[in-house]
């Protein structure tokens, strides 16, 4: 068969015009060329773990002075890494308290709508925004046990919510993982790494959510649970990483989240007071007081009453609140309301943890070269030897349900990982079950929160967390235990790919799932289980067609009509990103030639004031476009334009 004339030299100097060689040549030995027709040895799998090469010289190549150094060095890097490590723990608490400023009262008003929170989309999506608000799962499953401790809800309403408190939990890393995106392959690991989170609890509830309403599983169990054991109070929770990062949070910001709790729970005067805490010292003093009411028949069975003259007294029991010690945190002398206080938090919080996070990532790729590199991933990510290496996971799961108990806080344990698997220290499939163990660790942490509670509220409070728990471990149980059944890491690595090309798509990912998808369903069912019925369905079943329609086109398109075996008889924009891409880029562009007009007019001023020579030198590399720069847009001369067409 004749050869490609591009191939003919290269391969064979002898060959004649047909391609063929003469007789007396000598055969060279055969090479496929299947791997360079089908796969560029250039392109890397963006996926594997980048290797971190240690460009320094050796240890043995280094003199005394040179060693001393590196061990200089390498303390100093470390005792940095534990401090910005510290401050990005601390921002994210404040990040915390300004969400709560921000948005803490309107959670609260938001919960007191008991009548919405008994549909449990409703109240799943209403467990999402209002997680999403303060930040905290925990805040808003503390605001959900004050209710049912109250009265004003039922455990078996409850449950939905703590469902979307567990979606809105993850918020947090997805942020985090946002401030990665100058670099393409580790935005793509670290948003995947966030968003396996995501795309466990949204999956997970899309099962049990429906099989909860219909049957109430995790209501049932978890009253059989509490039943069967005679629980005692206990000591609160242990405080360990409070230990180390409240002495600087307080210092900023303290607050009184009881008074989410009162405005949840119906109490008018609550809706006056500041979520600022003023007074970190009170005392409350009960004292009796002497009151008139309309008759005997008002007065309480018990307690004096007596008439004199035409009155009637009594006497009830006045609590009194004493003021002792002002707090010292930075605002408790300002007189600012709670949105302007907690938009600087943000602001602040926001730049402290964007610093910390990209000193952090400079920090650990400078650490992580070498010999200490192939430890530490040797570490992280292998498997245990056949047949053990399916324990290896279930390992994983117990170490981030361990290390959540410590920081008791699953969001700052999933932000302390996601920078780590977007520079590729651990892998996308050993985040999952660490991430899978977070989730444990939070619930048991709001388990033993929950028997420090009164014996009054005792049983509501942990039949709550324990709903949680089971939550999440029925979770697990779904989508971990057989290979073929991880779906989230499959989910996760399409969409960090989707981000990875069109990093705008983040934003727009976030916005959707935490906030306009949340509050449209929200809208819909306070119009009636009618709209949101006649609505959601239409786009569910829309869904799933969609769904197998791709499947079927993947695996097997021979089965579809030709008209559906791509989307291409679509408009452009409804089956891809391209488009909409141009219009993000086009806007972006727009935006960034207004707010840098200013920029550009000094520039041209400063450019002016130099030589002639300089502005010929710069006009003739503008005039050639070899040298014109990719960032900036190509303009040629009308004259050589009109030189050109002649």
């Amino acid at each position: 068969m004749p050869l490609h004339p591009e191939f003919r030299d290269t391969l064979s100097p002898t060959l004649d015009d047909a391609g063929n060689a003469p007789k007396d040549s000598v055969v060279l030995s055969a090479y496929s060329t299947m791997d360079l027709v089908d796969k560029d040895p250039d392109e890397d799998d963006p996926w594997n773990l980048p290797e971190l090469q240690d460009t320094g010289l050796k240890w043995s190549e280094l003199d005394v002075k040179g060693k001393v150094m590196r061990v200089l060095t390498s303390i100093v890097k470390f005792i940095l890494l534990v401090g910005f490590l510290y401050m990005f723990v601390c921002s994210l608490d404040v990040l915390s308290s300004a969400f709560q400023l921000v948005g803490g009262k309107a959670a609260g008003d938001i919960f007191q709508d008991n009548a919405v929170l008994s549909n449990p989309v409703a109240g799943l999506v209403i467990g999402v925004l209002v997680t999403v608000l303060v930040q905290s799962s925990s805040t808003s499953s503390s605001i959900v046990v004050s209710m049912v401790s109250s009265g004003l809800l039922e455990v078996q309403s409850a449950v939905p919510v703590i469902m979307g408190a567990n979606i809105g939990t993850s918020v947090t890393n997805t942020i985090v993982a946002m401030m990665q995106a100058g670099d393409r392959n580790e935005f793509r690991r670290a948003f995947a790494g966030a968003t396996v989170h995501d795309f466990f609890n949204w999956l997970s509830v899309l099962i049990l959510l429906p099989l909860e309403a219909a049957t109430g599983v995790l209501y049932k169990l978890t009253k059989i649970v509490i039943n069967s054991f005679n629980i005692q109070g206990g000591d609160n929770a242990p405080d360990l990483l409070n230990v180390i990062t409240d002495p600087l949070t307080s210092a900023i910001i303290e607050l009184d989240k009881t008074v989410i709790s009162d405005i949840a729970t119906g109490d008018p005067a609550a809706r006056n007071k500041s979520l600022i805490k003023i007074w970190c010292k009170t005392e409350k003093i009960t004292t009796l007081l002497n009151i008139t009411v309309p008759s005997a028949a008002n007065c309480t069975i018990g307690v004096p009453c007596w008439v004199e003259g035409n009155k009637t007294w009594t006497q009830i029991n006045v609590t009194e609140t004493i003021n002792l010690e002002r707090c010292n945190h930075i605002f408790a002398y300002a007189n600012l309301p709670d949105l302007a206080v907690g938009l600087i938090l943000l602001a602040l919080s926001l730049l402290i943890l964007c610093t910390c996070l990209i000193l952090i990532v400079k920090l650990l790729n400078s650490m992580l070269k070498g010999q200490v590199a192939v430890v530490i991933k040797m570490v992280l990510n292998t498997d245990f030897p056949f047949p053990f290496g399916w324990v290896t996971g279930y390992i994983a799961i117990l170490v981030g349900a361990g290390m959540t108990f410590i920081v008791q806080s699953s969001s700052v344990f999933t932000s302390a990982i996601t920078p780590l698997v977007g520079i590729g220290v651990i892998s996308l499939e050993r985040a999952y079950p660490l991430t899978l163990g977070s989730n444990i660790g939070t619930t048991t942490t709001a388990i033993l929160a929950a028997m420090a509670a009164p014996g009054e509220t005792l049983a509501n409070s942990l039949q709550i967390a324990l709903c949680h728990f089971f939550f999440n471990i029925a979770g697990i149980l779904l989508w971990y235990p057989i290979p073929f059944t991880r779906i989230p890491i499959r989910l996760a690595r399409a969409l960090g790919n989707r981000t990875a090309n069109y990093r705008w798509f983040a934003v727009v990912y976030l916005l959707l799932c935490f906030f306009l998808m949340p509050l449209t369903i929200l809208g819909l069912s306070l119009a009636g289980w009618q709209a949101l019925v006649g609505v959601a369905v239409p786009i569910v079943v829309l869904a799933i067609f969609i769904i197998i329609v791709n499947l079927m086109q993947t695996r097997c398109p021979r089965y579809l009509p030709s008209r559906l075996q791509n989307w291409d008889f679509l408009p452009r924009p409804l089956h891809s990103m391209a488009p909409w891409d141009r219009v993000v880029m086009s806007g972006m562009a727009f935006c960034g030639i207004r707010c840098c007009c200013c920029c550009k007019c000094c520039q041209k001023t400063e450019d002016e004031e130099k030589g002639g020579k300089e502005r010929k030198k710069s006009q003739e590399m503008y005039d050639n476009p070899a040298l014109t720069r990719d960032d900036e847009p190509l303009e040629v001369p009308k004259e050589t334009v009109k030189a050109t067409q002649l």
